[in-house]
């Protein structure tokens, strides 16, 4: 998945959660949720496909495992301890939905890092990082029948149309 796939799938699960648990939706805030949803891709394509392109050349690295995940759980339960913000906690729910989200159980060397290993697997090195992105908007913006295309264009969809309704809801009160 790519960044509507990530984005609309993610909110879309704590949306559903805040309908199912009306207790849970007034400490929903949505601007954590589509930062977390987001956070293990713009940590690991930065680190492993940019700074890191010709050695790493993986994008799944630290923010691709369930320690990541952990961590910022760990964060979220001190700061909400201390503060009752649940941003945090937010937060690592929505990076842990990414991790599903990518299937990262099929990657176990990657997924449950460091239990088999300090390393990370060796990804394949596209050239340089304009090359990369174009790549990776080849996959998920160029129709086809994949899943990444399929998973993105429908993220589109239902973000437009969560955008037309927000703004015919805002217009109308």
């Amino acid at each position: 998945m790519l960044i509507f796939g990530h984005l609309v799938f993610t909110v879309g699960v704590f949306f559903m959660l805040g309908r199912i648990l009306p207790a849970l939706k007034d400490r929903l805030d949505y601007r954590y949720i589509a930062f977390g949803a987001l956070l293990p891709d713009i940590l690991d394509k930065l680190v492993g496909r940019v700074i890191f392109a010709e050695t790493l050349a993986n994008g799944r690295i630290i923010g691709h495992t369930l320690v990541f995940c952990l961590f910022i759980a760990l964060l979220g339960y001190y700061r909400y301890g201390k503060s009752r913000d649940t941003g945090v906690l937010l937060i690592s729910g929505a990076c842990f939905f990414h991790l599903l989200e990518d299937r990262m159980w099929k990657t176990p060397y990657t997924f449950f890092w460091p239990a088999f290993g300090w390393e990370f697997p060796v990804g394949c090195y596209y050239g340089g990082v304009l090359d990369y992105f174009l790549k990776m908007g080849n996959i998920g913006f160029v129709p086809s029948l994949c899943i990444c295309f399929i998973t993105e264009f429908t993220g589109f969809i239902i973000a437009v149309l969560i955008s037309v309704i927000y703004l015919r809801h805002r217009l109308t009160h």
